[in-house]
């Protein structure tokens, strides 16, 4: 049995590095040997990125507890008291295996299985929901922790390629392909991003979860399939160009989140155009021109096109895609911003919603128990004008003031 499976896994092995997938046509894996001064990329190397990634998990802990999260409250960032649900075994029991946004027909159902009224029921599920939403100060330690990363990486990216010629000549990203030799500042580059990506999808279960949660997860692993076969088919010279595009805006991304948390609506409002220019001018522009054409069209000078070259491109348009869906709300955004005067709320989080439902049924009672006492007050009134019982001579009105008699 174990010689069986022994010899499954040669014969995989065996196919999936066979050198037409990775290598374009006229070269094998015999031209990519090694010398002494003459290094290539080895699929092996990329297992060092999982305990790097672990080690980044590890500094960012710390970073958010030692760093972040006493600067949100010195920064004034406090996190909104929300009421918690009262211990209720059964509607506990629907929030955790059925679901957290029950329909109409089964908050009526679960109300009379609980004896309680419908809105008290809607109202809990509410203030459930709320518990799991992420506080004030957490979505302010990851903004921090990952602005402090994109302004590394970024300024890392720009100092391994200002000297290299393929930045500031596209072709020069195939010249010599793929007997091009590995160089240590774009090996230590590579591994600082695939390390990120990869802790980012060992921590997706604790970060902050948004709309675009599903496309965040497309993202990610797009990411990291593209940076892990761009290593071992030696496209590092176009992968570096990919990552340094996408930290430039990112690094205006997340300090525009900083500053909301802190409520600093003017700086936060200048540094979100900043941001939307920087992301749909590097993003629609720069990057179908310098990555897209080139992969597609400069490439094929070079060499006939192979199953790598057509995966590494599918994986660059679903890239492109996903650019093409944020900028779409940028855009919708940056509309409302001319419109309004200020910037919209992150349409990706659903934490506001519930928050405005919650104020909005309590404005409702307040309104209605204000009602009821000027009602009250009103009847006392009538009653004395008739002389039916003796009253004091002031009525006490809900608003605060006092009528003399």
């Amino acid at each position: 049995m174990n010689m069986e499976i022994s010899r499954m896994a040669h014969s995989l092995n065996e196919w999936l590095w066979q050198h037409e997938f990775w290598l374009p046509p006229g070269i094998t894996w015999e031209d990519m040997k090694e010398s002494e001064d003459t290094h290539y990329p080895k699929p092996r190397d990329l297992l060092l990125s999982i305990p790097f990634a672990l080690i980044l998990v590890v500094i960012r802990c710390i970073f958010e507890r030692a760093i972040a999260l006493p600067l949100s409250a010195k920064l004034g960032v406090k996190d909104k008291l929300r009421p918690k649900a009262q211990p209720i075994s059964i509607l506990e029991t629907f929030y955790t295996v059925n679901c957290k946004n029950p329909k109409e027909g089964e908050l009526i159902s679960l109300a009379k299985q609980c004896d309680l009224p419908v809105r008290k029921v809607e109202r809990w599920f509410r203030r459930r929901r709320n518990t799991d939403r992420p506080s004030l100060s957490k979505k302010f330690c990851e903004a921090c922790w990952r602005f402090t990363f994109y302004i590394v990486s970024f300024f890392t990216g720009l100092a391994v390629l200002y000297n290299k010629p393929w930045l500031w000549d596209h072709r020069e990203c195939w010249t010599g392909y793929p007997q091009q030799p590995l160089q240590p500042s774009l090996f230590w580059y590579y591994m600082l991003e695939l390390s990120f990506y990869c802790s980012l999808v060992f921590t997706l279960p604790f970060d902050v979860k948004r709309k675009d949660f599903k496309e965040q997860i497309v993202h990610h692993a797009a990411t990291i399939f593209l940076i892990s076969f761009s290593y071992c088919a030696n496209y590092i010279r176009i992968g570096t160009l990919v990552m340094v595009i996408h930290d430039a805006s990112d690094c205006f991304l997340e300090p525009t989140k900083i500053f909301n948390y802190m409520k600093w609506k003017k700086t936060c409002d200048s540094l979100f155009m900043i941001f939307s220019a920087v992301f749909l001018i590097s993003r629609l522009v720069v990057f179908p021109y310098t990555v897209l054409y080139n992969t597609y069209y400069y490439s094929m000078e070079i060499f006939q096109p192979f199953f790598g070259y057509y995966f590494v491109n599918a994986l660059l348009i679903t890239l492109q895609l996903l650019h093409i869906f944020w900028s779409c709300l940028i855009i919708h955004m940056v509309y409302k911003f001319m419109l309004q005067g200020t910037m919209e709320k992150d349409m990706r989080s659903e934490t506001e919603e519930s928050d405005v439902d919650e104020e909005r049924e309590n404005m409702m009672e307040k309104e209605k128990n204000g009602i009821a006492r000027f009602s009250n007050v009103t009847s006392s009134n009538y009653i004395q004008r008739n002389g039916s019982e003796p009253l004091n001579n002031r009525a006490h009105l809900t608003n605060g003031h006092v009528k003399e008699r």
